[in-house]
């Protein structure tokens, strides 16, 4: 059903949703067939033409995939759908965290033949952890080898979760032409030209086993809904408003899944897909109140326009017009002309302008209300994970997290002149995408550019190179390394003492320095370790260092963690505990226990055993039958650990655990060994003990 965009909706008719998928799901041709089917466009844009609304930056139809979020906005039967179209590559995951924190729902599409992939997995994990309801959408389903149940198996052993398929589809690949509604039990059946779908009944060939999967789908909605479970016992049967009440229920709680599916690019199942978006997934009002600190208190916001205002920047773009600032409004309104409080950073912005974002196209409005995603023009200096405001209700949201760079490229300009407008060019690439990091190293002095992958980093500088018109020379990838600790000390004690004239430094401390078992896997390796896995513990009696000098010993031993005694490498992994200490009772101070700490911990480290981290991907590997022998030679020799393989139509999926250092260029070496035929993916998966044979080698360079 076709609806005027403009038309005004209460709470409960939004829906805020994000669109989750790997790489080449076809998760924008689904976002572009929901745009052209709700009449916000009128052509239906393509992802191989460099058409579509979405992917509107010349590099994204350069190289034909997603590389930022785009919001988007449509009305289908009576509800606002504001929407977000995320990366589907593992190098701009940084885009799908920051896009999930201000969704309340989203749509996780697979694909029909290959089912949960990589990528999928860490986003649906990512949406977990945000506690986000989802509905899943088999994509492909015209394609050669496509499989419903296959794909939904895979759903329920990889996501862990309870599949819940409402469909059932009518014909299989080539002849793929509608599916059959299990609530209703009407089918649903795509014309020629696919712009338009015929509801009649079940075809005769498919009504017993349309039959057999509605009881299917009742039997496992009763396990799970107790009012479902409830009529299926006194009436044996489930009734579709009752299934579909416990559908809603059980999607908002997370407890199941609903499963629909189609072909986006046949344009076939969207509309189904925009029921289910309505019927199952929530409005604001459905979600939980966002939570917010003031002065060590936490406040509650509901969705409510007339609250206070509040809202979270997620996102910050600079375009030609101006800087855009991309809000969640969470509680209140806002009207153009408004001041707000930027609450972490105590600093007061004026709202300018009021946009309802259609991707690169906007529409001004003269006011946003509570469960809007709009950008704002005329604030200065709000950043991304920013809370915005009223000044006379002042509270602070939980940004949305960072993670930590992985590979790293030495960046400088070819032109001395244009050092100045390159720092400058930085500055405002790292204010858009705050994954990427910007730093000058202290031994080279050269610039160095961080971020979450090779494809990341040529993203960025490639856009430096259009946007600015700068001429970069780029250095060789190198990736993040960290150092852990494998054998400590015990006992350590130092003392610190300084007097130069005037007031002097005492503290005296002892160190007891571990391996923090957490973060070590059963392999040995350290699973997940970031600059963040550090305990810090005292049992220090008697009051022997006062409880201001046991913080300040703390901080000290963060300080020590910046660089390791292995080559200067961020520590992770390890568990101090503050054993005793003496003072003075002139000249000690917390200044000087920060700095025993710091010494102590430095000292500690040196003595016990070190040893190197590296990050590790998992990579997923396709390839024709005849060059099995040859990829798994070719990841072996980069110290990759084959974990699974499997065949697939006349191909391989190889799964491997590899160094991410040895995958720079492994794109053109996969092409050339398989005529360009192979491909593959990866995702980071957490660091990994460097062996020693290789880490000698590193460390004697």
């Amino acid at each position: 059903m076709r609806t005027d965009l403009h038309t005004t909706s209460p709470l409960t008719a939004v829906r805020n949703l994000g669109i989750l998928a790997h790489v080449d799901a076809g998760k924008t041709t689904v976002t572009e067939r929901i745009l052209y089917v709700t009449g916000a466009t009128h052509k239906r844009g393509e992802v191989h033409d460099g058409t579509t609304v979405t992917d509107f930056d010349s590099q994204e139809r350069d190289r034909g995939i997603t590389i930022f979020a785009a919001a988007v906005s449509c009305v289908w039967d009576g509800h606002r759908i504001h929407l977000i179209d995320t990366p589907g590559h593992v190098d701009f995951s940084d885009e799908v965290e920051r896009s999930l924190r201000v969704l309340d729902g989203a749509v996780a599409v697979f694909d029909a033949v290959a089912g949960v992939e990589p990528q999928s997995e860490s986003v649906w994990r990512q949406a977990d952890r945000h506690g986000v309801p989802r509905i899943a959408f088999v994509n492909k389903l015209d394609r050669a080898g496509a499989d419903l149940d296959t794909a939904v198996e895979s759903i329920r052993e990889r996501l862990h979760t309870v599949p819940l398929v409402v469909q059932l589809p009518i014909g299989q690949e080539d002849e793929f032409t509608g599916v059959v509604d299990l609530l209703r039990m009407r089918s649903l059946v795509w014309g020629a030209g696919r712009d338009t779908f015929e509801d009649g009944p079940v075809p005769d060939s498919l009504r017993e086993e349309a039959q057999r999967r509605r009881r299917l789908l009742e039997e496992a909605v009763a396990e799970l809904h107790p009012v479902a479970l409830e009529e299926f016992c006194t009436e044996s049967t489930v009734s579709a408003p009752t299934l579909a009440a416990a559908l809603r229920d059980l999607t908002r709680s997370g407890e199941g899944v609903v499963v629909v599916c189609g072909s986006a690019y046949r344009n076939c199942g969207i509309e189904a897909l925009l029921d289910a978006v309505g019927a199952y997934l929530p409005s604001p009002l459905d979600v939980p109140a966002v939570r917010g600190s003031l002065g060590g208190t936490v406040e509650e916001r509901v969705a409510d326009p007339t609250a206070p205002f509040s809202g979270l920047v997620f996102k910050v773009n600079s375009t030609a017009t101006g800087r855009l600032t991309y809000l969640r409004v969470y509680s209140g309104t806002i009207q153009k002309g408004d001041v707000v409080l930027d609450a972490g950073a105590h600093r007061s912005e004026r709202i300018g302008r009021i946009l309802r974002v259609q991707a690169d196209r906007h529409e001004e409005v003269d006011q946003a209300v509570a469960g809007d995603i709009v950008a704002v023009v005329g604030l200065k200096g709000a950043r991304a994970g920013a809370t915005l405001c009223t000044p006379t209700a002042p509270l602070v949201f939980e940004p949305p997290t960072v993670a930590d760079p992985v590979v790293s490229v030495a960046v400088e300009a070819r032109r001395s002149l244009d050092t100045g407008r390159l720092a400058s060019a930085w500055a405002r690439l790292v204010e858009e995408d705050p994954s990427l990091t910007v730093r000058t190293d202290p031994e080279t002095g050269q610039t160095v550019l961080s971020g979450m992958g090779e494809l990341h980093l040529e993203v960025a500088v490639e856009k430096i190179r259009r946007t600015h018109g700068l001429d970069v020379s780029v250095g060789r990838p190198q990736v993040a390394y960290r150092e852990t600790v494998v054998r400590g000390v015990s006992g350590l004690v130092y003392r610190h003492v300084k007097q130069d004239g005037g007031a002097g430094q005492f503290a005296h401390v002892a160190l007891d320095v571990e391996p923090l078992e957490a973060a070590v896997g059963a392999a040995g390796d350290k699973a997940g370790a970031h600059a963040g896995d550090f305990v810090f513990g005292s049992t220090v009696a008697g009051g022997r260092v006062p409880q201001e000098y046991v913080r300040a010993v703390e901080a000290g031993c963060r300080d020590a963690l910046a660089e390791g005694p292995l080559g200067g490498h961020p520590v992770t992994g390890l568990r101090v505990t503050l054993t005793d200490g003496a003072t003075h009772s002139k000249d000690s101070s917390e200044m000087a226990f920060r700095t025993a700490g710091r010494l102590a911990l430095r000292a500690a480290l040196r003595v016990g055993v070190m040893a190197l981290l590296e990050p590790v991907a998992e990579v997923t590997v396709t390839v024709p039958d005849e060059a099995v022998g040859g990829v798994l030679g070719d990841l072996a020799a980069r110290r990759g650990r084959v974990s699974g393989q499997a065949a697939r139509a006349g191909t391989a999926v190889i799964t491997a655990t590899v160094p991410l250092a040895e995958l720079f260029g492994y794109a053109s070496r996969l092409r050339s060994r398989t005529q360009g035929r192979g491909s593959f993916t990866n995702r980071a998966t957490g660091y990994a003990l460097v062996p020693a044979t290789v880490s000698d080698g590193m460390l004697s360079r």
